[in-house]
């Protein structure tokens, strides 16, 4: 009788780990898409002309100290709505280099706050599995994903320490 409880239980330990492993491979396969339709804004000239710009009062580069930073953000306005696209991100996040350069480093998906409560929402909008956490400041949900540059803080955290403001 044990025998068959310890053969259901390895079962069941198994069956878990495909399903945990078919869950991330899904994720990766996700995110090697975001990167394939962005790998195009490597260039700030073709963010911009694809309309994604620095926007009055965000044209800054945003930094924590003690924590990270994230650098400039290029949004594209024309996006900003309900609806998310994981191929098209809100904005470009572009951490600035040691030489001047801005490099791609993140995107970052985007709803507006007010809009998204309005429309009877009680839970913040998800996009890959994730939710996009509410920036009080600025009144939108946000969703970084540090695709092109690594982030020892975590994929989908806001700050990366090992970007630096000038």
């Amino acid at each position: 009788m044990k025998s068959k409880i310890f053969i259901a239980m390895g079962l069941i330990i198994i069956m878990i780990g495909l399903f945990v492993t078919s869950i991330s491979a899904h994720g990766q396969d996700d995110l090697a898409k975001v990167k394939k339709a962005t790998t195009q804004f490597h260039r700030v000239e073709v963010a911009q002309a694809a309309g994604y710009d620095l926007r009055e009062g965000l044209d800054h580069c945003f930094d924590n100290p003690g924590v990270g930073a994230m650098g400039f953000h290029y949004i594209n306005t024309d996006m900003l709505d309900l609806e998310l696209d994981a191929l098209q991100p809100e904005a470009m996040v572009y951490a600035p280099g040691s030489k001047g350069q801005l490099n791609l480093g993140a995107v970052e998906y985007i709803v507006p706050a007010s809009d998204w409560d309005a429309a009877g929402n009680s839970m913040p909008p998800t996009l890959l599995g994730h939710h996009l956490h509410l920036n009080k400041t600025l009144g939108v949900y946000v969703l970084h994903i540090w695709l092109w540059k690594n982030n020892p803080a975590g994929m989908f955290e806001d700050w990366n320490p090992t970007v630096s403001c000038p």
